[in-house]
């Protein structure tokens, strides 16, 4: 129980350590999910690894997702020695960067078709995928543009079109890859910046059925979507077809109970779970470690959601001038609690199959870099938080 007690009070401890440089339990956990995530990594991907590395080399993912932490450890750490007001001077340009890599990774020769979606534009050896790159350009966007501002229907045209605007073409973009799981990240971030922001809030109830209307819309109009929703409903009627996916999932998950089976004895990652070390690594993390064990991943996910939202973005709304960092953190914090909320929804089957990775522990080097430079940006405003408070220039 006293250490029970020891983590609650260091987790919901509101007044900030003097002492130190940023916020310790957000980086912990973030530590922690990406340290998980490469003991999880090797043990789901050993039959691919030794399938598609050519040498019969079960390292050949797990090596190239270390890396991957690696590169993402100093792009992080490079983000948080970048002063944020660098983010606000550049959102527009940041914006109309994204729109042209949506726009690059549709060009035949220019984007990678992978499982019939063109999402990764290859440099050299590496490849990129721009979807990432959007969910936090948007946050970075739209935390500027709504920053000091009060926006009203009074003033639609000025106010709210180039808002519509914006999450539109990216949406659009994203749809045609296609990758309706980004496009859903992004409209949540989206909503939640609006939200916390000083805008009409008519504007986001319309925003959000606009939302679910379109939604609903592009299943009925595309059939692959529509056999993953039938599949998501009763993925038992064609367990070996538009099922065969939902149905190893929760299949990995029941055999996994409340304790796991143990690492290294997972049924469902020998070949037959389709993307056990990307988007459905929770499957293998549930299977191995239990409901015990995805309980606590939710909880370090939460951590880092409730300290960015609640304590970082809020202490910066109550400092000078400091709104747009407030915004961003708030954006942030949610884009990674929504993102792991929807792939754990995904896998006990409770929202359709949309090929979202698990935020710091699937395989996947876009995601990783990414969410590591998010993530030294959101520790950046807690350390200019703290500067201010302690009455430092920044």
């Amino acid at each position: 129980m006293k250490v029970i007690n020891f983590i609650i009070r260091w987790v919901l401890e509101t007044k900030h350590n003097q002492d130190a440089r940023i916020d310790e339990p957000i980086l912990f956990s973030a530590i922690i999910l990406a340290a998980f995530g490469i003991i999880m990594v090797y043990s789901a991907s050993i039959p691919f690894a030794m399938h598609d590395s050519g040498s019969q080399n079960s390292y050949y993912y797990v090596i190239r997702h270390i890396i991957y932490i690696l590169a993402g450890a100093t792009a992080g750490g490079i983000a948080f020695y970048v002063p944020t007001s660098f983010w606000r001077k550049n959102a527009v340009k940041i914006a109309v960067l994204i729109i042209l890599l949506l726009v690059a990774v549709l060009i035949p020769h220019v984007g990678k078709t992978v499982n019939g979606a063109k999402r990764w534009i290859g440099i050299g050896l590496l490849s990129i995928q721009p979807s990432e790159i959007a969910k936090l350009g948007m946050a970075i966007y739209l935390s500027d543009y709504v920053c000091g501002k009060t926006l009203s229907f009074k003033h639609f045209w000025n106010d709210l079109f180039p808002v519509l605007l914006a999450i539109g073409i990216v949406s659009i973009l994203l749809l045609a890859e296609p990758d309706m799981g980004s496009t859903t990240v992004v409209f949540i971030i989206a909503l939640g910046i609006l939200y916390m922001a000083d805008i009409d809030k008519r504007f986001i109830t319309g925003l959000t059925l606009v939302g679910a209307i379109s939604f609903v819309g592009l299943i009925i109009a595309a059939p692959y979507r529509m056999r993953r929703v039938l599949g998501f409903i009763n993925p038992w009627q064609d367990a070996l077809g538009k099922g065969y996916q939902l149905t190893h999932s929760l299949l990995a998950v029941g055999h996994g109970g409340w304790i796991g089976a143990g690492l290294g004895n997972s049924i469902e990652k020998l070949s037959y779970l389709p993307e056990a070390h990307t988007d459905f690594i929770l499957a293998i993390i549930a299977e191995e470690t239990g409901a015990l064990g995805v309980l606590c991943i939710l909880l370090f996910f939460w951590i880092i959601f409730y300290r960015g939202f609640k304590l970082i973005g809020n202490e910066a709304r109550h400092l000078a001038n400091r709104q747009f960092q407030s915004l961003l953190a708030q954006g942030i914090s949610l884009w990674f609690f929504a993102q792991a909320l929807v792939n754990i929804g995904v896998t006990i089957g409770v929202l359709p199959t949309k090929g979202l990775t698990l935020p710091f522990i699937s395989f996947g080097g876009s995601s990783i870099l990414i969410s590591c430079v998010a993530l030294g940006i959101l520790l950046k405003i807690d350390y200019e938080n703290r500067q201010i408070k302690r009455g430092i220039v920044i």
